[in-house]
């Protein structure tokens, strides 16, 4: 078990793959509305990994998702590939959206360019 087990009341997973544009944003934003179902605390991680195109439509989502995690004083966090950074650097939230290599480091709290790090020494 990792620092973070007893923090959170629940740790859900949201996984897409594919687009993410304007045409699949409403079944993301679904998605992420229905994981968030209940109330207590809650560790939120939508994993991207498989994604291959994304735009800025997710934004919105996440943004939500992201609001209502913090109110309820949990956390969402983002795995993704290095490629999909474009578009929360563009829109000034990567500080909100740092980059998780994978679930269990997203769990963790372990962002992507320290666990690199740390896994080189």
């Amino acid at each position: 078990m990792g620092p973070h087990h007893d923090l959170f009341d629940e740790l859900r997973v949201v996984t897409a793959g594919g687009e993410l544009d304007l045409t699949t944003a409403p079944a993301f934003a679904r998605d992420l509305l229905d994981a968030r179902h209940g109330s207590g605390r809650l560790l939120l991680v939508v994993d991207l990994r498989g994604v291959t195109f994304m735009d800025g439509s997710v934004l919105g989502p996440l943004c939500a998702a992201w609001e209502d995690c913090h109110e309820r004083l949990g956390r969402l966090r983002v795995v993704h590939r290095p490629g999909a950074d474009l578009v929360f650097r563009a829109a000034g939230l990567r500080d909100r959206f740092p980059r998780y290599a994978t679930v269990e480091d997203a769990w963790r709290d372990v962002p992507a360019d320290r666990a690199t790090a740390d896994r080189g020494t």
